[in-house]
């Protein structure tokens, strides 16, 4: 099992210390880049893939770890 897929099925196990940057690195397997808005974009990330699907979030600060929701709609959008 290679780490993608390991991270991904930490993702599908619903943790409550999964970080913003294993969500990024989950998202970018599955064909999704951050769209870049300016200088300042806030909190507000979105990211869209190849489809033009767009998945908007708020970057979780000041600690890392997402929230329960948050993995719930990802995982419900990635069909996974």
């Amino acid at each position: 099992m290679s780490k993608i897929e390991k991270l991904i099925a930490r993702l599908k196990s619903d943790p409550t210390d999964f970080t913003w940057d294993e969500l990024v690195k989950v998202l970018a397997y599955y064909g999704y880049e951050e769209l870049k808005k300016g200088k300042t974009g806030g909190s507000r990330r979105k990211f869209c893939n190849a489809q033009n699907q767009i998945i908007s979030l708020h970057k979780p600060h000041p600690s890392d770890i997402l929230k329960a929701y948050v993995i719930k709609q990802i995982i419900d959008h990635l069909g996974i």
